[in-house]
């Protein structure tokens, strides 16, 4: 890309009517893809939830959250649940519910120096189709949401209850296209929702911890050898 058209912060827009960064839209131009960047907008782009992405929404079991703080350092997670764990609040609000994680708080962190969030949900399973969901979050105590919406269910996994919520404002939802989603069969398993035991959470899987150790630096965790540990659950839990 190097004897390519390369955007700039500072750069003016070549098309403020166009929805969309003004990145995307000198590249648009630079590439040759304004044409079917307009007919996609057109086609697709949506400023709410409409019924059949309210549906699809609803019976997902994970989502990748992308965040990013006031500097721009970018960081992603995935979140995931029992169907129903994303709560449509309306078509314009989405909501998922925050458990004890590795209490690090890199998404949370993050959104509370930038607001901005990617949403991405895809169904590997059987449509094979994916959903993407941008806007505006914050985060709202528990017992502050089930005030504004009383039908949240009293759990979102087994046995756990949030303590906090980021609720999202969407601002765009529009289709991820199936042709690069692979299909996967989904294989009961029983999951530790929530769980802090280092075995369930997967030990010392990269074997970081171990390796610090063996060069004389100290860690708080014991490494688990992963050969050993139980499968980890999927993460309900968060704190990432």
């Amino acid at each position: 890309m190097s004897d390519r058209v390369t955007p700039q912060p500072d750069q003016p827009d070549p098309h403020p009517e166009r929805p969309g960064s003004v990145g995307e839209h000198v590249l648009q131009d630079a590439l040759g893809t304004s044409a079917r960047a307009e007919r996609f907008h057109a086609d697709q782009m949506c400023d709410r939830l409409v019924p059949a992405m309210q549906d699809f929404v609803a019976r997902m079991t994970m989502a990748f959250v992308a965040t990013s703080d006031a500097h721009g350092e970018c960081d992603s997670t995935l979140r995931a649940g029992p169907p129903g764990f994303l709560q449509v609040l309306d078509d314009r609000h989405v909501a998922w519910p925050e458990y004890r994680g590795n209490g690090v708080m890199a998404s949370l962190g993050n959104i509370t120096e930038n607001p901005h969030v990617g949403l991405l949900m895809l169904d590997f399973t059987d449509e094979l189709i994916g959903l993407h969901v941008n806007g505006s979050a914050r985060i709202v105590d528990d017992e502050a949401l089930r005030a504004e919406h009383p039908g949240i269910p009293a759990e979102g996994a087994p046995g756990r209850r949030a303590e906090l919520w980021v609720e999202v404002t969407v601002e765009e939802a529009y289709i991820h296209c199936r042709k690069h989603i692979p299909r996967m069969v989904p294989v009961d398993r029983r999951r530790s929702w929530g769980t802090d035991d280092v075995k369930r959470k997967g030990g010392d899987h990269f074997g970081v911890a171990g390796a610090r150790r063996a060069a004389g630096e100290q860690t708080e965790t014991p490494a688990v050898d992963p050969r050993t540990a139980e499968p980890a659950g999927a993460g309900a839990s968060s704190g990432e």
